[in-house]
This record gives C-alpha cells, structure tokens and sequence, in this order.
C-alpha cells in the first residue's frame, strides 16, 4: 500500500494486529450482553461481568507498566494475545457464572466498541518509532484508530451470523452465538502469528531508559507527572461516562426499547464504525489548523449533546439518525488525544505516560457499566445516555480549561 510508504514494517505489522483484534471486538460487543441475558443472568450480573472485563483492562495495563520495557514489549504482547484465546475458548465452554467471571478477568474481552486495553497501552508506546517524520505522528495514530473502527465494523457484520445459523441448521440463540466465541479465540491465534513476526526496532533502546536500573515503575520527569496526573485525571471523568454508553449497553438499549434484531443492530453499528474511522482522518486535517486540544473539545461537546437527545428519541428511526450523528463526532478526540500524550512527554515516558492514562480510563470505566444497570433498573433504560452525555461535557470543559496553552512541540 503506497499511501503507507512512510510506516516501517513493524508499523504495519501492528496495524495488522489491530485490525484482527478489533475485527473481533466487533462482534462480541454486540452479541455478549445480548447473550448473557438469554441464558439466563439480569441485568445487574449482566453489568457485572461487563465490568470485569473492563478491571481487566486496569490489571493488565499495569502489568504494561511494569514490565512492557523490562521484559520486552514483544514479549507483553504475545501474553495477552494468549489469554485472550484463552478467554474466548472459556465462554465456548461454559454458562457459569463464575467462569465467565475468571474468563472476563484473564482475557482481553472488549466491550467498549473502542479499544481501550493493554493492547493499546503498548502499542501507542511503539507507534511514534514506526515513522521517521514527526509531523506524521498524529497521522499514524489517524490511520491505526481508522483501520481499527473498519474492522470494528466489519466485525459487527458478523453480529448477524447467529441469525443465519438459526434459519440454516436450526440452532437455539445461545449455541449459534457460541460460534463466535470459537472464532474469537482463533482471531486471537491470528494475532499471536502476527506478533511473533514483530522486529527488535519496536523495544526501547538501552541508551534512551536513563532509568532501566532504578525501581520507579512510572519513569516520568516532575515537569511530566503534572501533566500526565491532570490528563489521567480529566480522561478519568470521560471514561466513566463512556462506560455508561459502551457498545454493549447501547446494544441492550436498541433490543430493550425498540425490539432490534441481531442483523438490524449490525447495521447500526457497522454504519456507526464507517462514518467513525473517516471521522479519524478529518480530525487530523482540522488538528493541522486548529490544534490538537481544540479538536479534542470542540468535535466532543456537540457530539455529547447529540447522546443526551437520543435518550429522548420517540422513534427507532430518529434514534437511530441521532445515534449516527453522535458517532461521526465522538471520536475524533481519540487520535489528536493519543498523539498528545506521546508528544507532551520523553520517548521514554512514553510507554509509562500511555498505561497511567488508559489505566485511570480503564479504572473508572470499570465501574460504569455496574451502576448502569442499577440504573436502567432504578430509573429508566434511557437514563445513562443522559448521565453520560452530561458528564462528557464536563470533562470536555476541564480539558479545555486546564490543556490549551501546554501544546505539543509543533504547534509552539
């Protein structure tokens, strides 16, 4: 692919992993609550064990910490992707409860519609080596989330096979969705060649780590812990209320309220993951005018607006309208946001400034889905696309706030 010239081989090998990766999150976004409701659990074990999929992200992210620079970051890569077929093969095999409790702890079920693990922890460490030119680091971090949300949606597709299997070989809903679980554990198996072909280039070189023989597991100059424990502390505020909107409750919401279908939410959500992976590459053209602290806040607070009005949507089709509209805005902070971090620190900070921020993200993300919920329970099935959408504001404020005079070295 020419228009990849600028990425070195072990860039477009991550980006190969990526797009198998998410390909595989796809699906199970939408079919995993949907499933955990058919065979039995309510809507408080459902949020549970979507929870614990996401304290995964937070353990495994500060494994990354601690040893993604010691061990190698080849080496932490190719242990998630073996739990993570693992996983997969577990929920195969099993209804229990407790089971699928460990499965959700070990592995790396993603939930989210969005990547959010120790996956991306490491890799967002390792992208800025893959180019040689500066100026093209916000662009690798467009083109890594663009491919990933194609695949993310190409996944979704597959959210529709149950149904397929249903009509074709008469199959119940739970064992024609067990099927993907079996085929996730293989995409997984497909990441795990991938990362065996990973080079030496994709470590951090003994010369730059001016701290490999001291014990801080957060290698970070004072100047950086400000910046970094302010930024932790804002993407906190925004993963908490993304969690009362993952994918997987938003999915809920459409078969709750309005009676969709598997096939009709793969629509919704493939159509949603296209019109997000071009939002990627527009927010690299307006990062290029506006900066990058701009386009995170000024795409984010309308797109917000448009989560709290589809709480209101009296109709599947006017739901779905604002739904779409809310997608081609709501990531585009996500590429501007990554390329920050790395830009604001060292390159050896990197890998450290990237897990304490997605581990603050994963932490409080954990706990959304739990209370969403108590909530849909307590309240009404709308209410968390109000709370969210109200406390994504906020954050978008504080970043604006505290982030628009720190900019990265080619914006100064």
């Amino acid at each position: 692919m020419t228009f990849l010239d600028w990425v070195s081989r072990d860039g477009k090998l991550l980006l190969s992993a990526r797009i198998v990766r998410t390909f595989s999150y796809g699906f199970l976004s939408i079919v995993l609550a949907i499933y955990l409701k058919l065979i039995g659990f309510n809507e408080i074990l459902i949020g549970i064990i979507l929870t614990t999929t996401l304290v995964n992200s937070v353990i495994f992210n500060l494994l990354a910490s601690f040893y993604a620079d010691r061990i190698g970051r080849k080496k932490i890569l190719l242990i998630f992707a073996v739990l993570m077929s693992i996983s997969g093969i577990i929920f195969l095999l099993t209804n229990n409860f407790v089971a699928l409790i460990v499965s959700a702890l070990i592995g790396t079920i993603n939930v989210t519609g969005t990547e959010t693990g120790a996956f991306l922890s490491v890799e967002q460490a390792i992208l800025p080596q893959t180019v040689k030119d500066a100026k093209k680091r916000t662009s690798i971090f467009a083109v890594y989330n663009m491919v990933g949300t194609f695949a993310m949606s190409a996944g979704v597709l597959l959210s529709g096979l149950p149904q397929i299997l249903q009509k074709q070989y008469g199959l119940d809903q739970t064992s024609s969705i067990k099927e993907l679980f079996l085929f996730y554990s293989v995409c997984a198996i497909a990441v795990i060649g991938i990362y065996l072909l990973l080079s030496h280039k994709i470590e951090l070189e003994p010369n730059k780590d001016p701290y490999k023989k001291q014990s801080s597991v957060y290698p970070l100059s004072p100047k950086s812990k400000g910046i970094i424990a302010k930024l932790g502390s804002l993407f906190a505020v925004d993963s908490f209320a993304g969690g009362f909107v993952i994918q997987s409750i938003v999915s809920f919401w459409f078969f709750s309220k309005f009676g969709a279908d598997l096939a009709t939410l793969s629509y919704i959500f493939f159509v949603a993951g296209i019109l997000t992976a071009f939002s990627f590459l527009i927010a690299t053209k307006i990062a290029s005018k506006i900066g990058l602290i701009n386009t995170m806040v000024f795409t984010h607070i309308p797109s917000n607006i448009l989560l709290i009005l589809v709480a209101f949507a009296p109709s599947f089709t006017l739901a779905i309208a604002l739904y779409l509209a809310r997608m081609s805005l709501s990531q585009m902070d996500v590429p501007t946001r990554q390329s920050y971090i790395v830009a604001v620190v060292n390159e050896n900070e990197r890998v450290a400034a990237a897990t304490i921020t997605n581990t603050s993200r994963n932490i409080a993300q954990a706990v959304s889905p739990s209370l969403a919920g108590a909530i849909i329970q307590s309240l009404s099935l709308s209410a968390p696309f109000v709370v969210g959408g109200l406390l994504k504001i906020a954050y978008d404020i504080g970043v604006y706030l505290n982030f628009r005079k720190i900019r990265p070295p080619e914006e100064e």
